[in-house]
């Protein structure tokens, strides 16, 4: 019995507490990849912001690799803290054989409580063709 009104009692607390201790959160990313004649680049970039009676919190991550059967691949990631509260991220993949490629680019960025927006680019191209190009973007507030 005791065990009951306790649990009553913590039920009642946490219901009248609720509209107080309102909490947010918004999450995004994008991601892409790029291949043709041996070579292919992959990027992703995601970030997530929550606020709560108790602060606001956020984080940002990016990452990518590229691949080339004979050529040269080369990838990298960049992450730094912007103006006031501000994340940012820049991922760049790109793999090469000759005049084929393969290229994908990732940047996002986190306002700390308020925005999470993501853009992806990728470019493929062989020679005598033109070139493949596409994009993929989120802004979640």
């Amino acid at each position: 019995m005791t065990s009951c009104i306790k649990w009553s009692a913590v039920a009642v607390l946490l219901a009248a507490s609720s509209p107080l201790a309102a909490q947010t959160s918004i999450s995004g990313g994008t991601g892409g990849s790029a291949a043709v004649g041996g070579t292919s680049a992959s990027t992703v970039g995601t970030g997530g912001t929550s606020t709560s009676p108790a602060g606001t919190g956020s984080s940002i991550a990016g990452g990518g690799s590229a691949a080339s059967a004979s050529g040269k691949a080369q990838s990298g990631s960049h992450v730094n803290q912007g103006n006031g509260p501000v994340l940012n991220s820049n991922t760049r993949a790109q793999a090469h054989d000759g005049g084929t490629f393969s290229r994908s680019q990732t940047r996002t960025k986190v306002k700390a409580g308020e925005e999470v927006q993501s853009t992806t680019r990728t470019m493929e191209h062989q020679p005598g063709s033109a070139p493949v190009k596409s994009k993929s973007s989120i802004s979640a507030q």
